[in-house]
C-alpha cells in the first residue's frame, strides 16, 4: 500500500508538470510548443475550447493552461467559463492570450499577454506555476 502511494503521488506530481496550450491558430500553437519544450516544459495542445475540455475531462490536470480567446467551436471566454462550472478544473491556473486590444474581463485569470506574446514575459509566468520536466 505504501508504494503504491508513493507511485500514485510520483505519477501525479509528473503529470501536473504539463502545460496545456488552447490555440486554434496551428502555426502559433506550434510555436509555442516548441518554444515551451525547448524551455524544458512539457506540453499537450487543443485547438479549440471543446477539445481542451476533452483533455480535461480525460483526467488531464496541468500545470497551467495557455488559452486563446478567439476560437472556433468554443471560444475561449467559452471554455474559461464552463472551466470555473467544475470543480475539477477551476482552480487551474489561466493564462489569457489575445489579439485584442482591450484586456478581458475573465474571472480568476493569472495573466493576460497580448499577441504577439512576448517570450520575457511568459517565461516568469510558466516558471511560477509549472516545474521543467
Amino acid at each position: 500500500m505504501k508504494a503504491m502511494r508513493k507511485r500514485r503521488s510520483k505519477a501525479k506530481r509528473t503529470e501536473r508538470e504539463v502545460i496545456l496550450v488552447v490555440e486554434d491558430q496551428e502555426a502559433v500553437r506550434q510555436s509555442l510548443v516548441a518554444l515551451l519544450r525547448a524551455w524544458g516544459y512539457e506540453c499537450r495542445e487543443a485547438a479549440n475550447g471543446e477539445q481542451a475540455l476533452s483533455i480535461l475531462r480525460e483526467g488531464l490536470r496541468p500545470c497551467l493552461i495557455l488559452l486563446d480567446l478567439s476560437m472556433p467551436v468554443k471560444s475561449g471566454r467559452d471554455f474559461r467559463a464552463e472551466q470555473l462550472t467544475d470543480d475539477r478544473f477551476a482552480g487551474i491556473p489561466t493564462v489569457v492570450l489575445s489579439s485584442d486590444d482591450e484586456r478581458p474581463r475573465l474571472k480568476g485569470i493569472r495573466a493576460f499577454l497580448p499577441k504577439p506574446i512576448d517570450v520575457d514575459e511568459l517565461l516568469p509566468i510558466v516558471e511560477e506555476h509549472c516545474k521543467r520536466a
